[in-house]
């Protein structure tokens, strides 16, 4: 018979049958009953059959490599896994749109536009695909609305569901390989906070080398987490 104790002292690994026949018994499992899966929550196969025609193969791809890794990352830091996967199944939901479809839904939307989005229409997307997730999704939770809205240029501050999104799109294993992937990959389950510093700052290398503006969005994330890692 195989040996169910764990080897830690003398204390027995607790198995389903130490708690007798009621399966209400084992901890944990009154706050289980309440709880809403994936099907659930949302139609999904209604949705990523419709995102699926929005977005080419490679894109489509890569929102669901954001999805899993953003659920996989609720489950380490205690966040709602459904939320997480929606935002991440959606994120680039407007990501694919041609210039004129996409102006027109900002028009029909009253999406306003900074200046700087205007002049890098590729930033418009995280905005526009924040209500379009509303509209032609039917997401309607404030919080993953949110976190959809500012996972291309981060904040100050983001709630842990907004970052989740954020890092997930930056780690998710579709992307290409980076320097300093291995490095963020190997602590954000641990340290959120320093994988969102790591990550803002190899943003704006990037964006720099490339001659691209800076949203100033992702100029002041990018103090805020330094200076936050540098109080520690």
């Amino acid at each position: 018979m195989a040996d169910t104790k764990k080897k830690t002292g003398d204390i027995p690994f607790p198995t389903i049958e130490s708690y007798g026949k009621d399966p209400a018994a084992i901890p944990g499992t009154d706050i289980l009953k309440d709880a809403a899966s994936l099907t659930d929550a949302y139609d999904f196969v209604k949705i990523k059959k419709r995102l699926a025609k929005k977005l080419d193969p490679k894109r489509y791809e890569h929102s669901m490599g954001v999805a899993y890794t953003a659920a996989a990352l609720a489950m380490a830091y205690g966040e709602d896994m459904i939320k997480a996967y929606t935002a991440g199944v959606l994120h680039d939901c407007a990501k694919c749109l041609d210039d004129e479809e996409r102006d027109e839904c900002c028009k029909k939307y009253n999406v306003e536009l900074t200046q700087i989005e205007k002049d890098h229409p590729f930033l418009i997307h995280a905005k526009l695909g924040a209500v379009l997730a509303k509209e032609k999704y039917g997401v309607d939770d404030p919080e993953i609305l949110s976190a959809i809205r500012w996972h291309t240029t981060g904040r100050p501050d983001m709630t842990m569901l907004e970052a989740i999104i954020f890092s997930a799109d930056f780690i998710e294993p579709n992307r290409k390989p980076l320097i300093c992937l291995p490095k963020i990959r190997s602590i954000i389950f641990s340290d959120m906070d320093m994988a969102l510093c790591l990550i803002l700052e190899q943003t704006l290398v990037h964006l720099e080398h490339k001659g691209q503006a800076i949203d100033e969005y992702s100029m002041q994330a990018a103090e805020y987490y330094r200076k936050k890692i540098n109080e520690r």
